[in-house]
């Protein structure tokens, strides 16, 4: 007995020994996930900043910090984002370690389509600022993650507001008019996400970067200015003479090219809109998701205006999407494509064959010719043809659309950008018509003189 005891906790250590070790190398740590097996890489280096300057004006944004300091940090942030929230404990340590040598101004870029509640706690926090509150508003913000009516009414409160004067001025569109300026200065520099620094107006790699690249950078340019106020400008004056040798833009010229609208393609608006928009899409993509929204607000803004019109690309990644986009045909072959559209993306974790035609008889589809199309060989040629023309065109991520030949990959931050694009859009097509060219040929005219004389690259 006492010899088959020892054998088996012999036999007990020596198992959980090797299962331990097994546990130990096939558990991935959060850094191994990112690393293939093999020697250990050498530490991933950060990019150094660009020299490029950007013209970035102040003008009336929230700025903490003197009006001297010779270093203006400026970023753009959201509310609502966690890297934001991050960056922001970062942004506090910068402010200390170089108290009266560092100002922070504050731009608003609410990405609303990704986070909902952005643009409420941007509002928010711009009424708060006429009230000469910004500041304190900003740092509850940043110290929550909670932006409800309620939690954002009890902030103001705290903070000393007169309440009702901060709910007029919220819905004042002289603050929407504000968030959308400092957005459109956010585009103008080639800022899509958040958050974006800027230190005297070079980009800071990275976003929510660690504080010794803040430093590397707002050491750098704090040398610079110091140089030019030995020359004599007047610490006041630094940021205004560096905004001197500034870039206006920091965005590349658009990528357009001449997408095909086939008539069998699912779409709404008139064939000869003054605005065509073409989307290659993925029912499982969650960036799609999150663009859909946009889609039904802009059928109901430009019933008359604009065509749109929804092409397949299901990718590799996501199995059900190459279902998904057989149920859409099926279903546009019904006259419930929209309705099926909306469904799938507000179900992405239903997109199974089962699930896709519950919810074919939940829209009112008959099953029969629903199950029918989906296992056409026709409907595989449709969804093919889709993937090739995209192919065709350079199109390898979703969404992607083409706003009258121009490439937005990715989508847009707020219906307001989408809107303002689309004005752009509408404006020249009315100067296009009014000089004489027929609807049927606005589309090619539109496309060409986007892509200047040589015509649209492909």
């Amino acid at each position: 007995m006492k010899v088959s005891h020892v054998l088996v906790l012999a036999a007990g250590l020596v198992l959980g020994f090797f299962v331990g070790k097994a546990t130990r190398d096939t558990v991935p740590s959060s850094a191994a996930v990112a690393q293939r097996p093999g020697p250990t890489p050498p530490t991933r280096q950060r990019p150094p900043p660009d020299a490029t300057v950007y013209r970035l004006p102040v003008e009336d944004s929230p700025v903490r910090g003197p009006a001297d300091a010779l270093v203006t940090l400026m970023e753009f942030s959201d509310y609502q984002c966690p890297f934001c929230r991050q960056a922001h404990a970062t942004v506090t340590q910068v402010e200390k370690k170089y108290a009266g040598k560092v100002r922070v101004v504050m731009k608003q870029f609410p990405l609303v389509s990704l986070h909902p509640q952005a643009m409420a706690a941007a509002k928010a926090a711009i009424a708060a600022g006429i009230q000469g509150r910004y500041w304190e508003m900003h740092d509850r913000l940043f110290g929550s993650s909670q932006f409800d009516p309620d939690t954002l009414e009890r902030y103001a409160k705290e903070i000393g507001l007169d309440v009702d004067r901060w709910k007029r001025d919220q819905a004042d569109p002289k603050v929407a008019a504000t968030i959308q300026r400092d957005m459109d200065l956010a585009t103008n520099v080639n800022v899509s996400g958040t958050p974006a620094f800027f230190v005297n107006g070079r980009r800071l790699p990275g976003g929510a970067a660690p504080l010794d690249a803040f430093s590397s950078l707002i050491d750098e340019e704090l040398s610079k200015a110091e140089a030019l106020v030995r020359q004599g400008v007047p610490a006041a004056q630094v940021y205004a003479k560096i905004q001197e040798k500034s870039v206006a833009s920091a965005v590349p010229p658009p990528v357009v090219k001449k997408v095909d609208a086939p008539a069998d393609s699912a779409s709404f608006g008139p064939a000869m809109a003054k605005v065509t928009i073409v989307q290659w899409s993925d029912f499982q993509c969650p960036y799609c998701a999150r663009s859909a929204p946009l889609v039904e607000q802009l059928r109901q803004a430009y019933p008359k205006d604009v065509r749109f019109v929804f092409r397949h690309l299901p990718l590799p990644m996501h199995p059900d999407a190459p279902t998904a986009a057989k149920a859409g045909i099926a279903a546009q072959a019904q006259g419930k494509f929209w309705q099926m559209h909306d469904w799938m993306y507000a179900h992405q974790r239903e997109l199974d064959r089962a699930s896709l035609e519950k919810a074919a008889a939940s829209i009112g589809m008959d099953l029969a010719k629903f199950r029918a199309v989906i296992d056409s060989p026709a409907t595989d040629a449709r969804i093919k043809a889709d993937m090739q023309a995209a192919q065709g065109v350079g199109v390898s991520a979703t969404p992607t659309f083409f706003v009258n030949g121009r490439e937005r990959v990715g989508g847009w931050p707020t219906f307001d950008a989408l809107k303002a694009e689309i004005d752009k859009e509408i404006a020249r097509a009315d100067k296009l018509l009014s000089s004489g060219v027929k609807p049927a040929d606005l589309y090619g005219r539109l496309v060409a003189d986007s892509a200047g004389p040589s015509g649209a690259r492909n």
